[in-house]
């Protein structure tokens, strides 16, 4: 596709995620208008994406994407000709006890966005150069066994949860949207992502502040359940790819090639903070910190593994990752170590668990 000036609507826009890709997508594209929405929930921070609203390179709305008044006022004001929607609750445990806002957010929110795109995209003519791009989870594809290939693109939906039942169901309405009413749409289905910017509920940052903080670790059920590690720039890189290359209808699986046991993880990342705290003058409560891992009761429905394989894009796209796990994780365990202002006020506002 043509490098035309966009008017891109980014939504979840001060999530890991999106907050990442704002701050990818800024520096290399700075002609774009780029339109950041979020409703700023517990697991947002508007301090990960505040010096782009500082500097004006992005317009913010505080909303939701559920709010069809306030989608038809950006759509109107701003000219939207790209969606890109990363606005979902992700957290499995929360969904578990509270499936209900997973509905209302990852289903209902996606249909919102649809309809207005849809609208608008009619309203124009149906322009075959604008796109909705929808970012989705590996976890729609359930739980793989050890023997089992990676998923792909032609991979079963088997969701094993409420939050991956909900990903499922977005992800068929944007499919529905396209092949009932012609619609641009394109789907992304991406492995475990990790690096900055990302709330301290998930594996990788919990460990680390937990860390920090002389907390234990909690390891649910043996530790050995695998998970496909993709560094979130590199994710980054791959939707560009996609928004840029890809044909409307098309699904792309993406992946990192890191697949690792939790546990091991767990214990890179203790052998790195025992390395480069005291480097940086952090005083650790542990001199061991794998000394603070704590198996835990399994999770319901924890799936045992999730593996991609990314080969339709690199094929197709020529898009591969270029930043193996180990840097992934150097880079990710450092800006922790060096951003303790960043997250030790939302685990003070947010009341995560602690052992």
């Amino acid at each position: 596709m043509k490098n035309k000036t966009k008017n891109i609507l980014i939504t979840g826009a001060a999530g890991f995620i999106a907050s990442n890709f704002l701050n990818y997508w800024v520096k290399k594209y700075p002609e774009d208008k780029i339109i950041a929405l979020d409703i700023l929930s517990y697991a947002s921070n508007i301090n990960s994406i505040k010096s782009l609203i500082d500097r004006q390179s992005i317009h913010f709305y505080k909303g939701d994407i559920s709010d069809h008044y306030m989608l038809d006022e950006i759509f109107d004001n701003f000219a939207i000709n790209y969606v890109i929607n990363f606005a979902a609750e992700t957290h499995v445990d929360r969904s578990i006890s509270s499936p209900s806002i997973f509905l209302n957010t990852n289903v209902l929110g996606t249909y919102s966005l649809l309809e207005c795109f849809k609208k608008y995209w009619e309203k124009h003519n149906k322009p075959n150069n604008w796109r909705f791009l929808h970012i989705s989870t590996d976890e729609v594809f359930g739980s793989l066994n050890l023997e089992e290939k990676p998923f792909n693109e032609d991979s079963p939906y088997k969701p094993r949860s409420p939050y991956s039942a909900s990903k499922a169901s977005s992800d068929h309405l944007v499919r529905a949207w396209h092949d009932t009413y012609s619609l641009p749409t394109l789907i992304t289905n991406c492995s475990n992502n990790y690096g900055p910017f990302q709330f301290p509920e998930k594996l990788i940052p919990l460990t680390i502040t937990n860390i920090l903080r002389g907390k234990k670790i909690p390891i649910y059920g043996n530790g050995l359940n695998i998970r496909d590690w993709l560094f979130v720039l590199d994710h980054c890189s791959a939707i560009e790819t996609v928004i840029q290359k890809a044909n409307p209808g098309s699904t792309y699986c993406i992946g990192g090639n890191n697949e690792l046991k939790n546990i091991e993880v767990v214990e890179q990342i203790c052998h790195l903070i025992d390395d480069y705290a005291p480097k940086l003058n952090i005083k650790l409560h542990k001199s061991k910190s794998r000394d603070l891992i704590h198996y835990v009761d399994d999770r319901l429905g924890h799936d045992k593994r999730y593996a991609i394989d990314s080969s339709k894009i690199s094929n197709e796209l020529n898009w591969k990752p270029e930043i193996g796990f180990a840097e992934g994780l150097r880079i990710t365990v450092k800006w922790y170590l060096e951003n303790i202002n960043w997250w030790e006020p939302l685990i003070k506002k947010s009341k995560i668990k602690t052992l």
